[in-house]
């Protein structure tokens, strides 16, 4: 009796083991690879490029919001400037090339919708996509810092479209030392 137990509980082990082996692996959704795929790569700007990464240092420094940066705003879980945002970014360079001793921080900011983490980098997303665009209108890269906020930092905090609508955006704030 004994020695059928033993063989019995061999024999689930063996199984069990021989199962979980054999497990499928995890595998992506069409759609989501076409998701991916969709993101437009701009050729000339990447985030790997070493000088498009160089940015001031935004530690122990001061940042004020000034009232000719303007604020853009998204859609929904997006990072893509549309024609407003990036017609708000032109009048924002215009600034930045009259005084170009300013730095810039950008601000990526989401609503409260999502995970702190998948708001975190889309936060960066945001902010790394408005650096792109002033460097492709001349502003050097080297000037300009980038931070993600996530959903951390609502301008209206109430959960209505309205109010999410107000927080998905993207701050261009002047960096001043103290």
């Amino acid at each position: 009796m004994k020695k059928n137990f033993t063989m019995g509980l061999l024999f689930l082990i063996a199984l069990s083991l021989g199962v979980s082996a054999c497990a499928k692996k995890q595998t992506v959704a069409p759609e989501q690879q076409e998701a991916a795929l969709e993101q437009p790569q701009d050729p000339q700007i990447t985030v790997e490029d070493i000088k498009f990464t160089e940015e001031p240092s935004i530690r122990d420094a001061n940042i004020e919001q000034k009232t000719t940066l303007d604020t853009i705003y998204f859609t929904l879980d997006s990072s893509s400037l549309d024609d407003a945002s990036m017609n708000t970014l032109k009048e924002n360079e215009k600034y930045l090339k009259e005084n170009p001793a300013v730095n810039i921080v950008i601000e990526g900011h989401c609503d409260e919708r999502g995970t702190t983490e998948y708001n975190l980098a889309l936060g960066q997303r945001r902010a790394l996509k408005v650096k792109e665009y002033y460097v492709q209108l001349g502003i050097a890269p080297n000037r300009i810092a980038t931070i993600s906020y996530g959903e951390e930092m609502p301008v209206v905090k109430m959960s209505t479209e309205s109010a999410w609508a107000k927080n998905r955006r993207a701050e261009t704030k002047i960096i001043t030392n103290k």
